[in-house]
């Protein structure tokens, strides 16, 4: 496979590979996760944290995540994106290697009724907002490789799990409690109600994975929960969006986060959205060359899954919020620059929170599309000419004109 293909499937196995080069080779990092090695028991404080895998579905692996030997403020951390957003990749991989993924094999459909006692004692785990102390037995002693994913945090060990108790009572807010044993409400609206009842996307993720949400509950892989939360939510808030009135200035905002670097362009019309994603030389799927995708939506909204994968309704989410919350609708144009010091995969929430940190940044005015592209243009480290070819939004922008120019 070509690294421009690598980039595309981010480790999907689209190569027909049993295992994908690229990720093995962070796997063998196997010195940050020496502490569990060999161990058939686990005890300790989860973040609270489950991760429903996805090989062999609808029979999928299922359980809970549990570090041992960790206090309950570092346990927290790991799923925390505000706190990683203060360590370095590194350090990420070495908080996160602590996370023991304990798993059981479950049908997806399981958890309309579940029966088993290692789901429901999941279930109950995944409720609580604050850690939880967890012990796990498993059936074989623990290997030491790690799991990085593109849309996935990485994660430590994995074992078969064959029991598990829950050491106290989780911490369940009281909006959780009522919305879970809610079953008449579409899981789109409990969702949104979840987050705007200041919920945190991590834990509402968490519930939506271990099937406590919606009519047709079933266990939902992790990295699929994921982004169906972004995209829930993302359009949740595109509904509001849409009735508000424009912006009054052209507004470029600049940041990132982990080598991943942003250009958001807001523009005064109705509401679209156009994604440039860009992988420099030697960043963690690219290789020795550059690949460059773009996707997009107009005021139809998004057709079908995005070729750019879970980052572009990440991304679009974090923009969505930013314009939700100045009651303001733009057409929104952004470049996601991958540098080579996003040299391992951390997740797809890094994409969503880079987003957040550079709309919190006071932004540039201009008074032409023509220079804010050229201000975007000078912090791009790849030539214009390379990606301006796939813009396919700037051009229509430029062109078609709105009722205001016959005014």
């Amino acid at each position: 496979m070509s690294h421009n293909q690598c980039v595309q499937c981010k480790g999907r196995g689209f190569c027909g590979r049993p295992a994908c080069p690229i990720l093995e080779k962070f796997r063998s990092i196997e010195s940050y996760a020496t502490a569990s090695k060999g161990v058939t028991s686990i005890f300790g404080a989860s973040p609270p944290a489950i991760f429903i895998g996805r090989h062999d579905y609808p029979s999928v692996m299922s359980g809970p995540m549990v570090p041992p030997d960790m206090s309950r403020n570092e346990s927290s951390m790991l799923e925390d994106p505000k706190q990683l957003l203060g360590m370095n990749i590194d350090q990420i991989i070495a908080a996160r290697s602590m996370l023991v993924r304990a798993g059981a094999r479950m049908k997806v459909k399981d958890a309309a009724d579940p029966k088993d006692p290692l789901l429901l004692k999941s279930q109950e785990l995944a409720l609580s907002m604050t850690p939880v102390d967890t012990e796990v037995w498993f059936n074989k002693p623990l290997s030491n490789k790690l799991k990085f994913d593109s849309v996935l945090t990485p994660m430590g060990p994995s074992g078969d799990l064959k029991d598990m108790d829950i050491a106290e009572n989780p911490d369940v807010p009281k909006k959780v409690d009522y919305l879970v044993y809610d079953d008449d409400a579409l899981a789109k609206d409990v969702v949104s109600e979840l987050n705007s009842s200041n919920i945190s996307q991590e834990h509402i993720t968490r519930l939506l994975s271990i099937g406590l949400l919606g009519k047709e509950r079933k266990l939902v892989p992790t990295r699929w929960s994921i982004t169906a939360v972004d995209d829930m939510l993302g359009k949740e808030m595109l509904r509001k969006v849409r009735d508000n009135t424009l912006i009054s200035n052209i507004m470029l905002f600049s940041g990132g986060a982990f080598g991943n670097h942003f250009e958001i362009l807001l523009i005064p019309r109705a509401f679209s959205y156009e994604l440039i994603e860009i992988w420099m030389p030697r960043a963690v799927w690219s290789g020795g060359s550059t690949w460059i995708g773009a996707d997009g939506e107009g005021t139809e909204g998004k057709k079908g899954y995005s070729i750019l994968t879970g980052g572009y309704y990440a991304a679009r989410l974090g923009v969505l919020e930013y314009l939700n919350s100045i009651r303001r609708q733009a057409t929104v144009f952004m470049i996601r620059e991958i540098r080579p010091d996003y040299w391992a995969p951390l997740g797809v929430w890094v994409v969503r929170e880079a987003v957040r940190n550079a709309l919190q940044k006071p932004p540039q005015k201009f008074e032409s599309i023509d220079t804010a592209l050229s201000e975007m243009s000078s912090r791009i480290h790849t030539p214009a000419g390379s990606w301006r070819q796939k813009a396919s939004l700037i051009d229509e922008l430029k062109y078609q004109k709105t009722l205001d120019f016959f005014l």
